[in-house]
């Protein structure tokens, strides 16, 4: 997989996002959809996706009102024909191929969206009174716009998963690479049963109850902003999460394996910033829940939380003792028994939590390697690794009401929770 996204990577500039995403739909066996100016590259990357299969069955077609279906399934059979039967002849058409880019797809009429939509969804062709099993892995499809109000258009757009808005090189630097691009051929890095082998191991992976709801949260997110998904979309989403899993070798599905989730969720590419927030929120609380073993931020504000709310209590008992002032000798006695429980949960929660958060600098030191175990696909692992460095922020700031409250109610610092805070 490393070598197939840097062999891509030094042909298509600026495309390392995309390249990744057309990858995870290759293996998860989802179709794609690519909506952007001509210019873009758009089907020479698909094509040179298909080389590192070595796939021979490739198809691709330029879509137009007048293309007619013999142009996209083949001719029609005049030997059948003469028996009274109605069947195409499908080899080196899309029946026939493992890999496709259609453009201008949404441009196809009445005759040819019908039967798209059974390749695209269920991989199958009914040709004549037969229905043919149709050997695509992935397909590609290419547009400038997006579709009209039309039912067909709609259930058409509905097949792809991965949709993605192609623009124009935005970088100098890409400028000056553009015209030294690899002109060699693209070797051949994987085999089609590579492809069936994650399919089949994805089948196995297993999704765990706190990404269930992270999942549903998600939705009830996005249904306020009135974007609704489809349950079937949902099901091909946690399909992708689970191949996401299998190609970092595990057998669950991780929190890392949704960070290419919001190309899955918008019907128009203006909503992805808006989609993009509601979803990083969520990744962010889920990112925070997992990491509770390691740093438990949660038991560590409700502490403080408590001894906060009791602070001016305490602190007013120490005061008065010291001047003198006399309680009841029950009252004394309790104030005496919360101020040692106060004493030692303070001491052993600030030590406690000082060290875990010595021990997440240290880890900071490598974050970009330790985002890349967790995903292997993340190309922005210093946007990942801040949101570890959020936590420790946190879990310094909670630290820090800890020391307060002792400081307020004893008058001295923690000792052995010393910490910091400049780093």
């Amino acid at each position: 997989m490393d070598q197939a996204i840097e062999i891509l990577e030094r042909r298509f500039l600026e495309r390392s996002e995309l390249i990744r995403l057309l990858m995870l739909g290759i293996m998860s066996g989802e179709n794609a959809l690519l909506i952007g100016p001509p210019g873009t590259a758009k089907s020479q990357l698909a094509r040179s996706i298909s080389k590192l299969f070595g796939s021979e069955h490739w198809f691709e077609y330029l879509l137009t009102r007048f293309t007619t279906p013999d142009e996209i399934f083949g001719p029609v059979s005049l030997q059948q024909l003469k028996a009274d039967q109605y069947v195409r002849k499908t080899a080196g058409y899309l029946p026939s191929a493992q890999f496709a880019f259609l453009d201008e797809i949404f441009k196809a009429n009445s005759a040819i969206l019908n039967s798209l939509l059974s390749i695209l969804h269920e991989r199958i062709y009914f040709n004549g009174k037969e229905k043919e099993s149709v050997p695509l892995l992935f397909l590609v499809a290419a547009s400038n716009e997006l579709p009209d109000e039309d039912e067909q258009l709609t259930a058409l757009y509905d097949r792809f998963l991965i949709r993605y808005e192609v623009g124009y090189l935005q970088h100098a630097s890409s400028y000056e690479k553009m015209f030294h691009l690899p002109a060699a051929e693209i070797p051949v890095v994987f085999s089609l049963y590579d492809v069936r082998d994650v399919q089949a191991a994805a089948r196995d992976v297993t999704i765990s109850e706190g990404l269930i709801y992270f999942l549903y949260s998600l939705k009830k997110d996005l249904e306020e902003k009135e974007h609704l998904i489809s349950d079937r979309r949902w099901n091909k989403i946690v399909h992708v999460w689970k191949t996401s899993a299998v190609l970092n070798g595990r057998d669950h599905v991780s929190i890392w394996d949704t960070v290419y989730t919001p190309h899955m969720l918008w019907d128009v590419p203006e909503d992805l910033p808006v989609l993009r927030e509601l979803f990083e929120k969520r990744f962010t609380e889920q990112v925070k829940a997992e990491l509770e073993s390691d740093l438990p931020l949660r038991k560590y504000q409700q502490i403080a939380q408590r001894w906060l709310e009791k602070e001016s209590e305490l602190h007013a008992f120490q005061f008065k003792k010291e001047i003198g002032h006399k309680l009841g000798k029950e009252k004394a006695e309790q104030y005496v028994a919360l101020l040692e429980q106060c004493r030692m949960e303070l001491e052993e929660t600030a030590r406690e939590l000082r060290n875990r958060l010595l021990d997440a600098q240290q880890r900071e030191q490598n974050m970009n390697s330790f985002v890349r175990e967790k995903n292997r696909l993340i190309i922005e692992q210093e946007k990942y690794a801040l949101k570890y460095v959020h936590l420790r922020v946190e879990g310094e700031r909670i630290l820090q009401m800890l020391q307060g409250v002792y400081r307020t109610v004893f008058d001295r610092e923690i000792a052995g929770a010393d910490y910091d805070y400049t780093l």
